[in-house]
């Protein structure tokens, strides 16, 4: 923990302690402390650039795009106003904030969000909105690549 703030989980570590849980009502209440991990999103980033269209909850996700050191990364804070949305923002972003944009295109975050159960607990439109997320930070994947290139 660094000034208050978890040290980020990785994919593997979150996998583990999910499989752990048996029932959904102590999975569900997990995914709800994953949120209160997330870095809080700055006031001014709760904008429409940063709202992800698709979401039935209200969901922003700030890309920052880091060049230093060769290939660019892509890095993510996020903020929704559902508390089980911010807990799948903090597994999204686990998975592909911090990477390159290549790895955010080989990575499915959909059959890692499958692996978990999710396809089955979550209501059609928070699948949606989901879906809507991972699209966009796909979407940010492939612009970064094209003006890098």
């Amino acid at each position: 923990m660094e000034d208050g703030i978890p040290t980020p989980m990785t994919i593997d570590e979150i996998r583990d302690n999910f499989e752990l849980l048996e029932e959904w009502d102590d999975r569900y209440r997990y995914v709800i402390e994953l949120g209160r991990t997330l870095k809080p999103l700055p006031e001014e980033e709760h904008n429409s650039e940063n709202k992800v269209q698709g979401c039935v909850s209200q969901v922003w996700l700030s890309r920052q795009i880091d060049r230093a050191g060769g290939e660019p990364r892509l890095n993510y804070l996020g903020d929704s106003d559902a508390h089980i949305v911010r807990g799948l923002i903090a597994i999204l972003l686990t998975l592909y904030s911090g990477q390159t944009p290549k790895h955010i295109l080989e990575t499915d975050a959909i059959k890692v969000f499958d692996e978990f159960g999710f396809r089955d607990h979550l209501t059609p439109q928070r699948s949606n909105g989901l879906r809507s997320m991972v699209e966009r930070i796909r979407n940010d994947a492939r612009e970064a690549l094209a003006t890098a290139s």
